[in-house]
């Protein structure tokens, strides 16, 4: 063998082995961690099906969350709450992309900043039946505990989803009798075929989410009339939620990051376009106050 070969050789060798040691072998790449993104069919927030799918908020907002997360894979699982809950609890590294805080769920989910605001929960009646919910109004507001006190008044919910903290207690103290619980993906437009049908007086839900689910079921949104439910904040925020873990915790740290490029202008068009034009601009307003004043929250 020429001795200049022999010497290139060994000097090769010499320092494929000190960049092995060192881990900067171009060669050797490490396996990257995978973030499970777990999504559930929530019109707007997500549509998995029809001709507006993959046109709801968190639908368009994701890729681009994702892209801020390059240290990671990613993948996305289509499930019910029951499984996204359960996959939270239970798996090292998953995430919700849009989960309302509880002081129940920070016990074991890791929670992002706000990453958008919605109009809180409210009462969705027909017009029909507005004149015999009239002593339950006062300033434009619903009276939730009296109506749920007066038994010939139903009220539709989505069984096992939280309304927020105050809500969820109304709930929880109301006459068995006075509720119609309903499971399921599709549990607003059964409801909303049981009001139409007279079998309950209203139900609760988010406006667009109603409105949108009307639509599905071919009824007219503008024969629903809505009203906020005394005692309650006029918005609510939505969150990012991860697996309580180092990992969880950790990629928080870099959603938080990200949310604060994302969430003025990106996440608050996406979410106010599926307003009443009338709201849009009230909205707006609202939510750039809020990050500009409470800027890590």
């Amino acid at each position: 063998m020429n001795p200049c070969s022999s010497g290139r050789m060994i000097r090769g060798m010499r320092l494929l082995g000190v960049l092995l040691m060192l881990g900067i072998c171009p060669q050797v790449s490490q396996a990257r961690d995978t973030l499970i993104w777990v999504l559930r069919d929530l019109p707007p927030t997500t549509i998995f099906e029809g001709p507006q799918k993959g046109q709801g908020v968190i639908d368009q907002a994701l890729p681009a969350l994702m892209a801020s997360l390059p240290e990671y894979d990613h993948q996305v699982v289509h499930v019910n709450r029951a499984r996204g809950m359960q996959m939270l609890r239970e798996q090292p590294f998953v995430c919700d992309p849009a989960l309302m805080f509880s002081p129940q769920r920070a016990q074991w989910v890791a929670f992002s900043i706000t990453s958008f605001r919605v109009f809180s929960n409210g009462l969705a009646v027909l017009r029909r039946d507005r004149d015999g919910l009239l002593p339950f109004i006062h300033d434009g507001r619903v009276d939730l505990r009296a109506l749920l006190a007066s038994a010939p008044h139903t009220v539709g919910v989505v069984a096992e989803r939280s309304y927020g903290e105050q809500i969820d207690t109304l709930l929880d103290q109301a006459p068995p009798e006075t509720l119609i619980a309903h499971y399921g993906n599709n549990a607003i437009g059964n409801l909303l075929q049981m009001q139409r049908r007279g079998r309950l007086k209203g139900l609760i839900g988010y406006q667009p989410e109603i409105r949108f689910q009307a639509q599905q079921q071919g009824l007219d949104p503008n024969d629903l009339e809505f009203y906020p439910i005394q005692g309650m904040p006029t918005y609510q925020s939505v969150n990012v939620g991860c697996s309580n873990t180092a990992r969880g915790r950790q990629a928080v740290e870099r959603i938080n990051q990200a949310l604060l490029e994302l969430r003025q202008h990106k996440l608050l068009e996406l979410y106010a376009q599926w307003l009443e034009p009338s709201l849009r601009a009230q909205y707006r307003n609202d939510a750039l106050a809020f990050f500009h004043d409470m800027p890590r929250r």
